[in-house]
């Protein structure tokens, strides 16, 4: 019986894809029927995986960064032995299946991210690259390569439309990123059509500029040029290489080859039956025959290369064990057995100092503590190194010539970092770290979105937090930011009034499975004294800063948050001048607050205390949740301006004698609302 060929086993993919998009009357079949062939040589000739262990640590990376053409890769596991079944297959676009309409980490075995906003699967793939390098810097020893591997991306013409490819790839040709190798699907088609009318880049030359390798004008339907061409890339190992291969969307469908139509929707049970005629397919939907996936079947093989590389661990740990237990405890996620031990001493050692700094100086002090007891910190800034404060004494550049290095120099590239940086949380064994202004996070905001869709540990440093900058005017003060940030799913955020709370916001991010904004001032911020229990509640993300009603409920509570925490201590020592007797809350993170059990959340925000203002320099929405319909928010529902930052603050009404007057208006409110209502009450 003759052996199944290149054609048949790309072909499977082929019907898989079609047939499950068919049944889902929802999908793009296009994308899978055109890089069949590709994914068949890579797959099946190069790709270093075990089904079995879709962790294992030193497999090559395969990012589908065109996620929509996600049966291509469910297809792929599928047929090569991964927990993907034929019935996983016909759910496709189902409701709770492991083959959602686009791949998500942690849905589907060997899915390596979540894909399908275009190219920030390439972003993922330069941070892998980038990780790989890197760990293989800080682990390997002559004769002992336990980092050694790939990372395979496939790209299409809409991923190199959009611009945050441009950031990646420019970042990637400087870094020399030999072991990254991208295939650009250049089919020409997208959802509108022929992309000649709209893109017309000569992309081999733009790669060239960028100072990646470029194969050009390889045939996509052809498998031993595809072949030579991979042969080729990891040939050169001192720049990424991109194999620009031509092809055909929608290849074998004889009337919709070639066309948008195939793009984006199901060919139709007519054209799915041609398809079968036209390419001498003769199985029912969804039937594999035996020798087909027995010729795909990758878990032996797989086996085989992890017991290969295990032994090859097995010896490094003998030779170097201190090396080889590091390694493991990185690429698990855990910390240090002394990490509370370490971070307890920095808090204390901030809280003795009772320093008066800006909280991006205080997130640098920080950094000197944790970035050098955590080496699997690596961290940057999109061009705002002296700003954001995120180098540290004794880091050493990231670079093509220094690869143990952790610190990465991004360039004015938000949106490249922050998917970059995704991608190193996923590699494993690396906590990122990125800074740029709280404002600019906008030109991120889709990447920290895909960080809290996947739960990845990834930090971002956002200083520069409010209209507190002051001089650079509107465009650079964040308003409506906090807020919007807050609105995300699985995203935690912490605005701290002081080096202390930076500290505890700091240790969250880092023992926490899921993406963090740390939101910092410009400006100096003075320390707020605390006792032992203050100390220990801050962790809490909400709690009594200061109480002058003492041993009663208080005439008012004012909660805030950052910058604005003076504001509101401040306030209630006027107030108490006055006999009126006022709670500050010290809010830094809502979320964690909000995640507390409700005896916590009542005991500092009691609901029988009805006068509550919350402070703070952002658009005021946010906190009406926390105050009630009775009570009143201070924030800024309108755009800075350009002037000092005292001016600034006073201009929008955020001052000291605003949350006085605020605090009295609201008391006199409920108090009369209260009179009225039993007044109401006595008349009958």
């Amino acid at each position: 019986m003759p052996q199944p060929t290149r054609r048949d086993r790309a072909d499977a993919i082929r019907f898989l894809s079609i047939d499950a998009v068919q049944k889902a009357n929802s999908g793009h079949p296009g994308m899978p029927m055109g890089m069949a062939d590709i994914a068949e040589v890579l797959w099946h000739d190069f790709l270093k995986h075990n089904p079995q262990n879709p962790g294992w640590a030193n497999r090559d990376r395969f990012v589908l960064s065109n996620g929509h053409g996600a049966m291509l890769l469910y297809s792929l596991l599928h047929l090569t032995g991964y927990d993907v079944s034929i019935e996983d297959i016909k759910q496709f676009r189902q409701l709770h299946s492991k083959t959602p309409g686009h791949p998500e980490y942690g849905e589907t075995p060997g899915v390596e991210t979540t894909t399908g906003p275009l190219g920030q699967g390439l972003g993922n793939a330069v941070g892998m690259a980038i990780a790989e390098r890197h760990m293989a810097a800080t682990f390997n020893r002559p004769g002992f390569s336990i980092v050694d591997h790939y990372t395979y991306c496939f790209v299409g013409d809409g991923c190199l439309m959009e611009g945050i490819s441009h950031e990646v790839c420019s970042l990637a040709g400087t870094l020399g990123l030999g072991k990254l190798i991208v295939f650009y699907d250049d089919n020409g088609i997208s959802i509108d059509g022929d992309v000649h009318g709209w893109f017309k880049d000569n992309t081999p030359m733009r790669f060239q500029a960028y100072g990646w390798h470029v194969i050009p004008q390889v045939n996509g339907h052809d498998s031993e040029a595809l072949r030579k061409a991979i042969l080729d890339a990891q040939a050169v190992t001192d720049r990424p290489t991109i194999i620009c291969c031509k092809t055909t969307i929608g290849w074998g469908s004889p009337n919709q080859a070639g066309t948008a139509g195939v793009h984006g929707a199901a060919l139709g049970e007519k054209e799915v039956a041609a398809v079968r005629t036209h390419l001498n397919w003769p199985h029912e939907p969804f039937v594999i025959s035996e020798d087909i996936y027995s010729s795909w079947d990758a878990r032996r093989n797989g086996a085989a290369l992890e017991n290969e590389w295990l032994a090859l661990f097995n010896r490094y740990q003998d030779h170097y064990p201190e090396l080889a237990e590091e390694f493991v405890r990185r690429t698990e996620g855990r910390l240090p057995g002394d990490w509370d031990w370490q971070a307890n001493e920095l808090l204390q050692s901030l809280n003795e100092k009772k320093q008066t700094v800006a909280t991006r100086k205080a997130s640098q002090y920080c950094l000197d503590k944790y970035a050098n007891v955590l080496p699997e910190m690596l961290g940057g800034s999109a061009d705002l190194t002296e700003s954001n404060c995120t180098n540290w004494q004794g880091m050493q550049v990231f670079s093509s010539d220094a690869p143990a290095g952790r610190y990465i120099h991004y360039g004015v590239r938000e949106f490249g970092m922050s998917a970059i940086m995704n991608g190193m949380a996923l590699y494993k064994g690396i906590i990122p770290f990125g800074g740029t202004f709280l404002t600019f996070s906008d030109y991120a905001r889709n990447a920290i979105r895909l960080a809290a869709i996947m739960r990845q540990r990834v930090i971002y440093v956002y200083t520069h937090d409010s209209i507190g900058l002051g001089e650079d005017g509107p465009t650079h003060q964040p308003v409506e930011h906090l807020p919007s940030l807050r609105l995300m799913p699985n995203l935690s955020n912490w605005r701290p009034c002081d080096t202390v709370e930076t500290a505890v916001a700091w240790r969250a991010a880092i023992e926490r499975s899921g993406p963090t904004c740390l939101m910092l001032s410009r400006q100096a911020l003075p320390f707020q004294e605390r006792n032992a229990v203050q100390l220990s509640l801050i962790q809490r993300g909400g709690y009594i800063l200061l109480d002058s009603a003492e041993d009663r409920y208080p005439d008012a509570i004012i909660i805030a948050t950052g910058s604005e925490v003076a504001l509101a201590i401040e306030a209630a020592k006027k107030l108490k001048a006055e006999e009126i007797y006022v709670r500050v809350v010290s809010m830094p993170s809502t979320d964690v607050f909000l995640s507390q059990d409700e005896e916590y959340r009542e005991a500092v925000l009691p609901g029988s205390v009805m006068a509550k203002v919350a402070v703070e320099a952002a658009a005021s929405s946010d906190w009406y949740r926390f105050v009630g319909t009775q009570g009143r928010v201070i924030g800024i529902d309108r755009f800075g301006a350009s002037a000092p930052a005292k001016d600034v603050f006073r201009d929008c009404g955020i001052t000291v004698e605003q949350v006085v007057a605020m605090t009295k208006e609201v008391i006199y409110s409920v108090a009369s609302a209260a009179h009225h209502f039993h007044a109401k009450c006595a008349s009958g």
